[in-house]
């Protein structure tokens, strides 16, 4: 009989073609479209992510206002407004404000509920990664892509999964989960020479893939590892939190889902779906392997007790 862990993987093959009819962008999506496509330097990604996490609010600000929420300086929000290819800051916000509107409408009780969500910033951040939530869902209306990139995963052997500081846990979690599936996962959590060791033994095996995670605040080890992963000849799938800067240059695939900032400390619903998605679509990529490395495992964990039966 096949244990729920196989009947699951089974049963949520994932079937292209099966797409919502709910595809329409959110507000946060539009948004994104904006800043897509462009080399922001870190200060110009600063300002990015804050209109993106306060849109309605920071749509109607003067940029003497919005410099100082970020953090920089006034020649700083206009050179932003620039690279997109707007004249100046009033004409991005001109464009930001119908977005933002759209984000409200249609809620007769929006000031009510704005001033709740103030009363409970817990509720609140659990509504920031609902919405990263739905956001992801959308993205994943056509698999196709996921699909693909899962394919080339599988038949990467070995596979290199890399999370550096804050990307350890996200990274750890895919390759404990990918092992049960694949004859061959790397996992690499430190920086440095000791990373570029640990790729360029994996190219010389044979391994063609690297899954790396990156989280923010994005640290500079990330990028040195990434670039070294393709001085080695290996290909990049990264998983992300937004399309922008110099990580996604070094990536050849970029999966991205919203991570949660309105609490202390940055919460990974969505990066957390995602990485699922991408272990499905490897498992969905060689089904006869699968099963059979699923069924050793459960053997093996029969003969030691592994598990508290339910």
């Amino acid at each position: 009989m096949p244990s729920r862990q196989q009947a699951r993987a089974q049963a949520s093959a994932i079937t292209p073609g099966r797409q919502s009819p709910d595809t329409e962008a959110s507000p946060t999506d539009s948004v994104r479209a904006l800043f897509g496509g462009h080399r922001l330097s870190p200060a110009q990604r600063r300002i990015a992510q804050y209109i993106v996490d306060h849109l309605t609010e920071a749509a109607f600000l003067s940029i003497t206002d919005l410099a100082e929420r970020v953090g920089v300086s006034q020649p700083s929000v206009t050179r932003f407004a620039s690279s997109l290819g707007f004249s100046g800051y009033p004409a991005l916000r001109e464009a930001l404000q119908p977005i933002a509107l759209s984000s409200v409408a249609g809620s007769p009780d929006t000031r009510e509920t704005r001033e709740e969500i103030r009363r409970n910033e817990l509720q609140a951040a659990v509504d920031a990664e609902i919405e990263n939530l739905e956001s992801l869902r959308r993205t994943l209306a056509d698999p196709g892509r996921v699909l693909d990139i899962g394919r080339e995963l599988a038949r990467s052997v070995p596979l290199t999964v890399l999370g550096l500081r804050i990307s350890v846990s996200l990274a750890e979690y895919f390759a404990y989960a990918a092992r049960r599936i694949h004859p061959d996962v790397r996992l690499v959590t430190r920086g440095g020479s000791v990373a570029y060791d640990a790729l360029l033994q994996s190219r010389e095996a044979g391994g063609t893939w690297v899954v790396a995670f990156a989280m923010p605040r994005h640290a500079n080890e990330t990028l040195a590892a990434l670039q070294a992963a393709r001085s080695t000849g290996l290909r990049v799938a990264l998983i992300t939190d937004l399309t922008l800067g110099a990580l996604v240059d070094e990536a050849d695939v970029a999966l991205t889902a919203g991570t949660g900032s309105r609490l202390v400390f940055d919460s990974y619903s969505a990066p957390g779906v995602l990485s699922a998605a991408v272990l499905q679509a490897m498992a969905d990529a060689d089904p006869v392997r699968t099963q059979s490395r699923l069924e050793g495992y459960e053997q093996v964990a029969e003969q030691h007790d592994f598990f508290i039966e339910d």
